[in-house]
């Protein structure tokens, strides 16, 4: 293929290029025909360029370029100059190319969709077309983020005397948490690796051989049901840590993350984030990932409740459920549609119903207004500190669920009321504390590990492992970034005792531990140092520093809500002949 290579890139050139001669290479982003006089613009990842072709002084080159079309592959051989008409907008909009010579490298069919940034397309054909989607500047600039995020994230661990070490991505299945993917193996039929959820028990054992500081940029699995924020292939920065404390690792979590700010941002955060336990965290924010970047907090009103007219929330209260309410400042105006939109939203977390009150000019209306005496109406109204023009919603029930009910709506409402472009506060960084350790399951009839089953009680709770195991706070930290759980770890278990005592209270026999862990326990009798980590949701990193609400937007090739990839139609039917090399039948 005859093209001359480039000197420059499209996005490159500025005011102190005029003069210089340069070859450029690249798509055509537009191309308008003045007849004498076609303008060109010409589009790689590193910008856009306007080029100039005069038909008068070259009608040979002119004639061979005049079919050129949007997403044909050039090559442009010319003087840089002043633009006659600048375009401030972009940052070549100083200069233009006169072109010389050029060329076509190859020609392109009619994409399906135009290659701007402001596209309208459904994501789905975009997700069929990715290839093309990938061309639109602001998805090449999201991905050339998360590119230097990556090289920003080795430059610090390296200074901090971190080791970087693969861990395998062939391993064993362990079903404690979200599913496995399992990879069926030719060589040893009717057995399964597993791809791994975490490198966990392999980081763990890393600490128990010496490395003492180890992290890695790894892909990991979970077969779970997907979500804007969620894939079922994701990648994590993953880190471990010997001879630490829980301030230790949570230290050196926030100096990372300043560095990152720094570096890609220009941004200058204060070391010192907040920290907000998780009862706190739900009691307020009815979430354990709030965003604090505006207000609405939750009210508890039990208390009020317990004494009220309004059977509903009598009846709670008598049975020892409690009250919760959230003011949404200047909603009363919300019409019957948008709050019937809200009772859908607090049904799918688990409400009967939504109980609500407006206050207008004094008056008081709502679902249940006729069922209060106006005194108890206005004392409720003002232990939710409502102010006229307000709209107040309340959840009923078990704590956690009325929680989440009105954290849900929380969001929802900031959303409709777009408080988040009238904040002032860009990020909002907070650490949530002393999770509980376990949570019980009703389907099972037994407890499990919240998090994971390696991570450490609570020193001052060890003594309530058998006696109340539902009051064990856990060694464990989450870091939320706007709303998103962006990174979360734990203080482990290095005691193999107390790591029994653990799978004893899950229900986990010595037999089956053994069985599922038993390298992990043999591994912690052999002097295993007090060790603790954290792994980053990389994909939800890159997400937030690039601005975007989804994550689709970081990753060069994501799934579907559904785990489809629309491009390459996978997952994919497989012949008969490969399934009887692994010995597998499919049940119908």
């Amino acid at each position: 293929m005859n093209f001359r290579k480039r000197t420059a890139h499209c996005g490159e050139l500025r005011p102190s290029d005029a003069g210089r001669t340069v070859v450029l290479n690249g798509w055509v982003n537009a191309r308008r025909d003045y007849g004498s006089i076609v303008f060109i613009d010409l589009r790689d990842r590193e910008g856009v360029t306007q080029v100039v072709l005069d038909a008068t002084d070259n009608p040979e080159l002119a004639a061979n370029l005049k079919d050129v079309r949007s997403e044909w592959v050039l090559w442009v051989e010319g003087a840089v100059r002043m633009r006659e008409n600048p375009n401030p907008k972009i940052p070549t909009g100083l200069v233009e190319i006169v072109v010389r010579d050029a060329g076509v490298i190859n020609r392109s069919e009619v994409p399906p969709f135009e290659i701007v940034d402001d596209l309208q397309t459904n994501e789905e054909l975009r997700l069929q077309y990715r290839y093309l989607d990938l061309r639109r500047p602001t998805i090449q600039q999201k991905l050339l983020m998360r590119s230097r995020l990556a090289s920003v994230t080795r430059e610090y661990f390296s200074a901090e005397g971190f080791a970087e070490v693969e861990t395998p991505v062939l391993t064993r299945s362990t079903p404690e948490g979200a599913r496995d993917y399992l990879v069926p193996s030719r060589v040893n039929k009717g057995r399964f690796y597993a791809l791994p959820q975490s490198p966990q028990l392999f980081k763990q054992l890393l600490m128990v051989s010496g490395f003492d500081r180890y992290m890695q940029i790894v892909k990991v699995f979970r077969d779970e049901d997907l979500r804007a924020d969620r894939q079922p292939e994701f990648t994590q920065i993953d880190i471990e840590m010997s001879f630490v404390e829980q301030s230790d690792i949570m230290a050196m979590t926030e100096r990372y993350v300043q560095h990152v700010w720094k570096r890609l941002l220009d941004i200058d955060l204060d070391l010192g984030f907040r920290q907000v336990t998780f009862a706190d965290a739900m009691n307020t924010y009815g979430s354990d990932k709030p965003d604090l970047r505006y207000g609405l907090p939750i009210v508890d009103v039990t208390d009020y409740a317990a004494s009220s007219s309004f059977v509903v929330f009598k009846s709670a209260a008598d049975a020892g459920h409690v009250v919760k309410a959230l003011r949404i400042p200047d909603a009363a105006s919300f019409s019957r549609k948008q709050i019937d939109e809200l009772t859908d939203l607090a049904k799918t977390h688990g409400a009967g119903g939504l109980p609500y009150l407006k206050l207008v000019q004094g008056e008081v209306s709502g679902s249940f207004s006729k069922n209060l005496p106006p005194d108890e109406a206005t004392t409720l109204l003002s232990a939710c500190s409502a102010a006229d023009g307000d709209l107040v919603l309340f959840a009923v029930g078990e704590w956690e669920r009325a929680c989440t009910i009105l954290g849900a709506l929380r969001i929802e409402a900031a959303r409709r009321l777009d408080l988040v472009s009238k904040t002032t506060t860009p990020y909002s960084m907070l650490w949530i504390t002393e999770f509980p350790l376990l949570e019980h399951d009703p389907e099972e009839q037994r407890w499990v590990a919240r998090h994971h089953p390696f991570t450490s009680p609570m020193t001052e709770d060890l003594h309530l492992l058998e006696s109340n195991p539902g009051a064990i706070r856990a060694r464990a930290y989450d870091l939320v970034m706007n709303g998103y759980e962006a990174a979360g770890g734990s203080v482990r278990i290095h005691d193999s005792t107390v790591q029994q005592r653990m799978f004893d209270l899950i229900g986990m026999s010595v037999e089956e531990a053994n069985a599922k862990f038993g390298f992990l326990l043999k591994a912690l009798k052999y002097g295993a140092p007090p060790h603790g980590g954290i792994a980053f949701g990389f994909d939800r990193l890159a997400m937030v520093l690039a601005g975007t609400n989804n994550i689709r937007d970081v990753i060069a090739f994501p799934k579907t809500t559904s785990g489809l990839s629309l491009m390459d139609g996978c997952p994919s039917d497989v012949d008969d002949k490969q399934l009887a090399e692994l010995g597998i039948a499919l049940r119908q």
